[in-house]
């Protein structure tokens, strides 16, 4: 199964976006690096949200970074996602960044496979706060393959 189909058969939804103030994905040769992408949930890990609602949360963030990526390429088929970069909005005492960040991996594997052209760099890290209290903010690189 294509990374298009298999991501419509998850039920990730794709919409045209209007573009805003921020280009939310932008090509550079055969490049596409998505911006920062919010979770609809706020909320600080191991403050009020378990590593569990983390999860959830990075796996919206990377729903939408495909939405993004769709509208930029007109398909997911064709990428490699080469980085993703997760940004948890943490407690002090919180240490599982690394757990809340697999859900925007896992649904990366998902879509493009494990290994292969799902197989990413990654880099999970925690924060004092994040743009309007989002729990969880994702950003991504994509190779159009040749």
């Amino acid at each position: 199964m294509s990374p298009q189909a298999k991501a419509e058969s998850l039920g990730i939804a794709f919409a045209p976006t209007t573009p805003g103030y921020l280009n939310l994905c932008i090509r550079v040769g055969s490049t596409l690096l998505s911006s920062g992408h919010v979770s609809t949930q706020k909320g600080k890990l191991g403050a009020g949200l378990t590593t569990e609602q983390g999860y959830q949360a990075a796996r919206d963030c990377a729903s939408k970074i495909l939405n993004s990526v769709w509208n930029a390429h007109g398909t997911l088929d064709g990428l490699r996602i080469v980085k993703v970069l997760g940004c948890v909005n943490s407690h002090p005492d919180f240490i599982e960044q690394h757990l809340v960040i697999n859900g925007a991996s896992d649904l990366f594997h998902e879509v493009f496979g494990k290994e292969g052209d799902g197989f990413h760099a990654r880099s999970a890290l925690g924060f004092a706060s994040l743009p309007t209290g989002v729990a969880v903010e994702v950003e991504t690189i994509f190779e159009i393959k040749p």
